[in-house]
């Protein structure tokens, strides 16, 4: 296969058995979530989202349900168009069950990435209320400071695929580095430069700190550097894919 062939994606009905289920998932628990939300006032997050292990509502599988789970129609369809641009010719390299260990692990490692930065903010924001808590005798202050404290650690929570699909950006990225792929569908750009653009947006993003971004840009990063080094061990055992 030559290096500056172009990429085009099959069709949905012919994706490989891990990926096409993957989607399937992903955008049935996207619906049931709505559905739940709109009839039940049940928040599906609550209990699939990933939550720090000091909140009430932390479980140990959601470090691998939270892969599934996405905050609006955008976030579902970015990530799930980048699992079925990058998945299918993955798959078809490694085989179904490397792709389905490839894809949890890097969702593991944004994870437990993500964790480490928050486990930083929580903290510092935790000693804030803790001190106040401890320097008050006003009841109602401390019941205020035990609700706040409650509710942060209950909405700060991790979703959605974009780790898993930024590993498997970078393996693409390794594994064909000069297959041209289309930027916003119009701009030609190689794989192993859209790989280096997006990990420095990410980095500089996560650096940056802006409080009115909400994006997970170091689970991004995690699972983008998971992937890189899970392809280098694996290509110790197989010959160079083009």
């Amino acid at each position: 296969m030559n290096y500056n062939d172009s990429y085009r994606p099959s069709g949905f009905g012919h994706l490989p058995v891990v990926t096409k289920n993957i989607i399937i998932i992903n955008v049935l628990l996207f619906v049931l979530t709505l559905l739940l939300e709109q009839t039940q006032h049940i928040d599906l997050n609550k209990y699939l989202g990933l939550h720090y292990h000091l909140a009430p509502d932390f479980q140990p599988h959601q470090f691998i349900t939270y892969l599934f789970m996405h905050g609006g129609f955008s976030h579902l369809l970015f990530n799930m168009f980048g699992v079925y641009i990058f998945g299918q010719v993955l798959e078809q390299v490694w085989g179904p069950k490397r792709f389905l260990i490839f894809y949890i692990v890097t969702g593991l490692g944004a994870a437990i990435t993500q964790y480490i930065i928050n486990h930083f903010q929580i903290t510092e924001v935790l000693a804030e209320v803790n001190s106040i808590i401890a320097n008050t005798r006003d009841p109602q202050q401390i019941a205020d400071m035990i609700a706040e404290k409650e509710y942060y650690l209950n909405n700060n929570i991790i979703i959605g695929a974009s780790g898993s699909l930024f590993g498997l950006l970078g393996a693409f990225g390794m594994l064909f580095p000069n297959r041209l792929l289309y930027l916003y569908f119009f701009i030609p750009i190689k794989a192993k430069w859209m790989v280096i653009a997006y990990g420095a947006i990410e980095l500089f993003s996560g650096i940056s700190n802006n409080p009115m971004d909400n994006v997970a840009h170091f689970a991004h990063l995690g699972g983008l550097f998971v992937g890189l080094i899970l392809v280098l061990i694996w290509r110790r055992d197989r010959t160079q894919f083009y």
